[in-house]
This record gives C-alpha cells, sequence and structure tokens, in this order.
C-alpha cells in the first residue's frame, strides 16, 4: 500500500505542496518544482494556493506546469502565527495540502511554511502510526564519516523511555529510506559513553534498545562530539536536547565560516593563500551547503510530512522534495509500522526473517564524506530547516 494512501487506495498524486508556505513563496517553490519535474519526471503534484497567481507563475515554467494540478486555497498561514490559531484556518493551503493526505489524495505534504503549525496540523489531522506514541522531527547533517540522522530536534520536550525506544525505531526507518542504509547503527545521546551515566529514562530506553530487534545494530550512548564524528549513523535524544544540538551546530558552522573569511582576508599573503586553496574550498562549502540538507521530517505520522527551511532557495525546495518522493518510494512509514510492532512486543520479538545483518561495531555501514550511498543519491536534510 502507498504512503498515505487508505483502504488500499493509491493516492493520484506523489505529494501535494503548500505553495504559499515560506519567505520566497510561491516563486521559490514553483522554482523548486520545475527542478523536482525534471528530476523526477514520473512524479505527480498538487499545488495549494492561489490559483490566479500560481497558473500566471507556472505558465513560465513548463515542467512545473505538466507535472502540477492546482487547487484554490484562499488563504495562507503567516509565518508569526500560533500553531491555536492555525488551526482554526480550514481554507489555508498548509491545512488544504495535509487534508490531502489525509484522504489518501497525495501520498505525502511538502511545506516551507510555519514550523509550530505544520506541526501542529499534522499531529491533529494525520495521527500517528500505530504503536507510536509521539511524533518526532527528524534531519540529517553532516559528519566526518557521512550523513547522520538526528532526531527528536523539538517536537517533544516531555518524554519516557519508550519514547525514546521509538525514536530509534523511526531513526532506523529514516536511515533506510533516506540514506539507503541496509543496517544503520543506532546511539543514544547521553552525557557519556559508560552505562550508568544519564538520567532513568536514558538508561531504561538502552536497555530497551538493546533486547530489541534493533539490538545488532545498537552501540549504545553517545556523547555530542560523537554526532560530528559520525560515530553511529542514526544519534536519537529528547525534542529539548535535540533542539539544543541542532542550534550549537548551526552556530558552530557559522562561526567556522566566519572566520575562515576572516583569516583569508587578513593580510595580501592570506588572499593569495585563498586562491591557491580555493578548489579546496569550494569542495568544503559544497559539502555543508545547507540547501544539500534541506528538509526537516516530521515522522511517526500517517503520511509523509516534510518541512523545508523558510527562507530556501530553489534548490533547496527541491531537495526537500527529492526527501518526500525519498520516503513515499521506499515504504518509509511501512519500515516504522513494521519496526514499531516488533518494539512493543519486547525481547521475545524475533527479527523478520530478510531482516538486515548486524553491522561491525566500527561502523561500516557509513559512506564517505560528502559521498551517497551506491546506487542511492542522497537528497538530504538540513539542521538547518527548522525555522
Amino acid at each position: 500500500m502507498s504512503e498515505g494512501s487508505i483502504a488500499g487506495r493509491v493516492p493520484a498524486y506523489s505529494l501535494a505542496i503548500d505553495a504559499m508556505g515560506g519567505d520566497n513563496a510561491p516563486d521559490a517553490v514553483l522554482d523548486g518544482i520545475e527542478l523536482s519535474a525534471e528530476r523526477h519526471p514520473e512524479a505527480r503534484f498538487l499545488l495549494l494556493g492561489d490559483e490566479a497567481k500560481l497558473s500566471g507563475l507556472l505558465a513560465r515554467r513548463p515542467r512545473a506546469a505538466r507535472a502540477c494540478s492546482l487547487r484554490h486555497a484562499a488563504e495562507a498561514i503567516p509565518g508569526d502565527m500560533k500553531p491555536t490559531a492555525a488551526l482554526r484556518v480550514r481554507g489555508s493551503s498548509m491545512r488544504m495540502a495535509i487534508d490531502a493526505v489525509a484522504v489518501g489524495e497525495a501520498a505525502g505534504v511538502v511545506s516551507a511554511g510555519n514550523t509550530g503549525a505544520l506541526m501542529a496540523l499534522a499531529k491533529i489531522v494525520l495521527k500517528t502510526l500505530p504503536d507510536i506514541d509521539r511524533p518526532a522531527l527528524a534531519a540529517i547533517g553532516p559528519s566526518a564519516r557521512g550523513d547522520v540522522v538526528l532526531l527528536d530536534l523539538g517536537a517533544n520536550v516531555q518524554y519516557d523511555a519508550r519514547n525514546l525506544a521509538e525514536f530509534a525505531v523511526m531513526g532506523d526507518a529514516f536511515a533506510r529510506a533516506v540514506l539507503g542504509l541496509p543496517a544503520p547503527t543506532i546511539g543514544l545521546l547521553n552525557v557519556g559513553s559508560e552505562e550508568l551515566k544519564g538520567d532513568e529514562r536514558v538508561r531504561q530506553a538502552a536497555e530497551i534498545l538493546r533486547d530489541s530487534h534493533l539490538g545488532p545494530n545498537f552501540r549504545g550512548f553517545v556523547e555530542g562530539h560523537d554526532i560530528t564524528a559520525g560515530t553511529t549513523d542514526v544519534v536519537v535524544t529528547d525534542g529539548f536536547t535535540g533542539n539544543i544540538a541542532l542550534k550549537t551546530g548551526e552556530g558552530a558552522m557559522k562561526l567556522m565560516g566566519g572566520l575562515l573569511k576572516q583569516v583569508f582576508t587578513s593580510t595580501i599573503l592570506a588572499r593569495i593563500g585563498y586562491l591557491l586553496a580555493r578548489p579546496a574550498l569550494d569542495r568544503l562549502r559544497e559539502y555543508m551547503d545547507p540547501r544539500r540538507y534541506n528538509g526537516a521530517v516530521l515522522v511517526g505520522l500517517n503520511g509523509v510530512v516534510v518541512k523545508s527551511h523558510g527562507g530556501t532557495d530553489a534548490l533547496g525546495f527541491a531537495h526537500a522534495v527529492d526527501v518526500a518522493l525519498d520516503m513515499v518510494s521506499h515504504g518509509f512509514n511501512e519500515r516504522i509500522r513494521e519496526g514499531a510492532a516488533l518494539l512493543r512486543r519486547g525481547p521475545a520479538a524475533a527479527a523478520p526473517e530478510d531482516g538486515p545483518p548486524a553491522v561491525p561495531p566500527d561502523g561500516a555501514s557509513k559512506q564517505e564524506p560528502g559521498r551517497d550511498t551506491p546506487g542511492h543519491e542522497t537528497p538530504g536534510l538540513s539542521s538547518t530547516a527548522l525555522r
């Protein structure tokens, strides 16, 4: 059954797009769809927004025009609207896009609009998957050994041990669907790697994971520096800690960029050094480009929900669409359903017969930095996708 379908119904559209969400909408959204239509000629999109305005803009984007159908939405959710207020605006482009997923018309939704409103609407309209107590916000970021999945990034500040274990199930499914890893390794973020470190909830979550079907690939506790070191493919934490880690990482990258600029412009000799180092610096800039990692995902719901950064451009929005299409085509939610059911059954649950093998402790499933897993292009998600 396709993601987002109900009662066996195959969605008419690959994705529903909130065309009016984001700082640069609708132009950046339509430019992104133009790129996505070229990359995925089989995909079909349902655009929700001001029909008159979108019709004129699509006329100048032939690939997007062929791939899209329009549906008028009289209102748009502004970036400063509170989630409680957004819930009352039933005719907004964001709400109508989510509704299209809820009724099985589209397999997923992509929006660059108000993050809080998107999370609130998606949770209420789509509901959580069976055996999932709370959805989580997940994203991909760069590490020394390839891309790493981090969750939860802010959807839950209250949690228990079972929630963390469920986040691990969803992170595992994420890494398989989007990164193409056959057996992603999992780490639980803690204040130390020793078994006695952390509060009771974190220690209990570790016990649950060790005894679960994820046990062979669970690497125990990891620390903050392990996120960028790429010690594991998936790093699991609560929303409060995850959001702090996210913002700290963003700040560190901005600091590094500022320091490099300062150093290479400080003297004439430094400027000459920059010219010599420019090819290598360009490769670094490309690898760290936030557009390459654009698109955070609200996982654990009955449908694929991807949040693009509100200020992104066409390339960044196209990456968010890539992520959503990858999740739809690789049975992301079905993986979560299976994993959550096994987790609920406890230690006695056997891994699926065709399940992936465990990987060695050195994390051999990792891809090389800046390189995609063979045969599976990483569209990328950004830690900078949240706004």
